[in-house]
């Protein structure tokens, strides 16, 4: 039993059953699971053990109302893990995850359980079921069976034992991670050494230092990816270096931070278990589940488009070495040199500054007057801040959202700012997820890792934040709009290769004309961005794409290639397997690193994108043919905004996500706004 002076005890009675954060401490976290998982296996027990015959109505809608006391604590505690961890959080997080494992194995390997959804399966042209209840039904039936339900006693066990083990291996990446980015921040003894970076990000970085007991001196923290930002405006190329090799040195550094076993030990567990299961490898157990289907479908676009971008970032590197060899004569391209020596080429030839553009983009603005406004035109939601509500940390801010009808749709929360509890990168998830069935409402949280100014001082983005914003803002969209009767096809959950598609469209309104001249102005003055500086935005949007092709196509390749070998494969050197996989798939470019390396590929050996990292370039061919929709059907209006939420966002998982994107756009997908997007014309 759970105390009923435990916040998690009963539902929240606050808005949208938003957590009362206010009540919740680290010590309510484990007696809450405890009694969580207990609830929920009794549930399943009931259902499975129900003497009368199955029905959709007591096994199938059963089971989506149970749990609902380990729903509550999840949604808290695993945003909680990943944007505001304490060392107590850190260390529930290690105890769980291969208990919550063997949870699950416990429900889908039950063989009563599943003989009534089987059962029902089988006779599911019978049940008079509407499409959304058949859906869930083949849903619930592909899960268990992906699962091992059908496999003997003697698997199942293997199975429980393998999942344990990498749930455990999962979780340690992920904390390895957190800490060895922390502990690589690069400090510096004197302003000069930041020469290039803006005042605000020079105060930003002595304020980090001072947070962290080094008052005088200077920190630049880490973001998720290779690239980082700062590298792109740093005039001295030894700190430019120093902050690359910081960069790709996390959890492969030999300490005990270091993720190079467990990445191999992740890899063969993974592989055994897609054996297990009756799958050649780990890529072709998860992408049969995918849109893709199949691993040479998801290959096949990654390798159709990587000598293209490959070319395209060798002609944009000979440009870049003749401006080095300049300031310093017979020096070799480097990576820690592309982004400075590529922001140089913006601003002679298209006389774009991206670091100046920061004073248009102040964060209040983009947040009311772009993201807001946008979500408006579209869909007719407006904002309201709710200071009133309880957050997890002073940084938070809550938004309740309203349909255009009035009515309310959910509560929006934003977590912008970076600081050493939270893990890098950007991410969308729900404390509650929406349910006609459960009665409830969406709340969503934005999270970013933008750089927190001095007190009193305005927060100025980058174009690349002002994107994420947008992007981000997009799953939230997705979240918040959705209207489907059960909580497994709720809003984002979609397959893998599918999410990413409706927050890339959101991107499109960051440069949209009206969206721009609304929220671009000087934080100072309130002048708009100049119009001329519109147009170079729009013309450099094609510069670099073979960089940034090539970097995201050698992550997405060397994801596949981690999962494309089986059981009795072995790596002896990790980092001897990377450089391999990356020169067979032709993406080995030393001045272009991947986005991620191995050690530090959270998504991958972490997240939930394991032989999934494509899905971002599958999803943009849906993205780039869904923009050019909009562009020729006028744009920012609420009859477009309308139509693709009733066929498309606002349906989730509920219908086949490739049935609904035909229904939105009239016809199949087509790759060549694509190609023409990203100069892959030849592709």
């Amino acid at each position: 039993m759970i105390s009923p002076d435990n916040p998690f005890a009963v539902p929240s009675d606050l808005p949208y059953e938003l957590p009362p954060f206010d009540r919740i401490a680290d010590e309510h976290y484990r007696p809450a699971f405890e009694a969580g998982l207990a609830e929920h296996a009794a549930d399943v027990e009931r259902i499975a053990d129900d003497p009368a015959e199955p029905t959709f109505e007591n096994t199938i809608a059963a089971l989506e109302r149970a749990g609902a006391l380990l729903t509550r604590v999840s949604g808290t505690f695993f945003n909680i893990s990943g944007s505001n961890a304490t060392d107590e959080v850190q260390e529930i997080q290690a105890e769980l995850a291969p208990k919550l494992a063997a949870h699950e194995d416990a429900i889908h390997l039950n063989p009563r359980l599943f003989a009534r959804i089987d059962a029902l399966y089988r006779e599911r042209a019978e049940l008079g079921l509407n499409p959304e209840e058949l859906r869930l039904l083949e849903r619930r039936y592909t899960d268990f069976s992906r699962a091992g339900a059908g496999l003997p006693e003697e698997d199942q066990a293997k199975l429980r034992a393998l999942n344990e083990q990498l749930s455990t291996l999962q979780t340690r990446f992920s904390q390895n991670l957190l800490r060895d980015t922390n502990d690589l921040a690069v400090v510096l003894d004197d302003a000069a050494e930041l020469a290039g970076l803006g005042e605000s990000a020079i105060a930003a970085a002595a304020q980090t230092a001072a947070e962290r007991g080094l008052a005088g001196k200077y920190v630049l923290t880490l973001t998720l990816p290779t690239a980082q930002a700062a590298v792109a405006s740093l005039e001295n190329r030894s700190v430019r270096e120093r902050v690359f090799t910081a960069s790709v040195s996390r959890g492969n550094r030999g300490n005990d931070y270091d993720n190079n076993a467990i990445v191999q030990e992740i890899t063969r567990l993974r592989a055994e278990r897609a054996a297990l299961l009756g799958y050649p490898n780990h890529a072709a157990y998860v992408i049969a589940d995918e849109t893709a289907k199949t691993v040479e479908a998801a290959g096949g676009l990654l390798e159709r488009l990587a000598p293209v971008a490959v070319a395209n970032a060798r002609t944009e590197a000979a440009e870049l070495r003749k401006l080095l060899e300049a300031d310093v004569p017979g020096a070799t391209l480097q990576p820690w040199d592309w982004a400075f020596y590529a922001s140089k080429v913006e601003r002679e030839r298209f006389q774009l500054d991206t670091a100046a553009l920061r004073p248009y983009f102040e964060l209040d603005r983009v947040l009311h007057d772009g993201v807001f406004v946008a979500a408006n035109r579209l869909y007719g939601l407006t904002f309201t801040e709710r200071n009133d509500l309880p957050k997890y940390h002073p940084q938070v801010r809550i938004f309740e959202v309203f349909d255009a009808d009035g009515s309310g749709l959910g509560l929006f929360l934003m977590d912008y700012y970076t600081r050493d509890s939270k893990r890098g990168g950007a991410w969308m998830n729900n404390f509650v997820d929406q349910s006609r069935l459960l009665g409830r409402r969406t709340v969503v949280v934005n999270v970013l890792n933008v750089t927190k100014p001095r007190e009193g001082e305005p927060t100025l983005l980058s174009l690349d934040e002002v994107r994420t914003a947008f992007h981000e803002f997009g799953h939230a969209l997705h979240s918040l709009l959705s209207g489907v009767e059960f909580p497994t096809f709720t809003g984002t959950n979609v397959p893998r290769d599918f999410v990413e598609y409706p927050s890339q469209v959101n991107e499109m309104w960051m440069l949209w004309p009206e969206i721009l001249a609304s929220y671009a102005k000087h934080h100072e003055t309130g002048e708009p961005l100049p119009a001329g500086q519109v147009e170079l935005l729009e013309a450099a949007q094609q510069y670099g794409e073979g960089f940034r092709t090539t970097e995201y196509l050698a992550a997405a390749l060397l994801d596949l290639a981690w999962h494309r070998f089986g059981p009795d494969d072995r790596v002896e050197d990790v980092q001897r397997f990377e450089a391999e996989a990356l020169e067979k798939a032709g993406v080995a470019l030393d001045s272009v690193p991947p986005r991620y390396r191995t050690t530090y590929f959270n998504h991958v050996f972490s997240g939930g994108y394991s032989a999934g990292y494509y899905s971002y370039i599958w999803s943009e061919v849906l993205d780039a043919d869904t923009v050019e929709w909009f562009t020729e059907n006028g744009g920012l209006k609420r009859e477009n905004g309308d139509h693709f939420r009733s066929t498309l966002l606002g349906l989730g998982g509920s219908v086949d996500p490739m049935e609904a994107f035909a229904t939105f756009r009239g016809r199949a997908p087509e790759i060549e706004p694509l190609l023409k997007r990203r100069g892959l014309a030849g592709a």
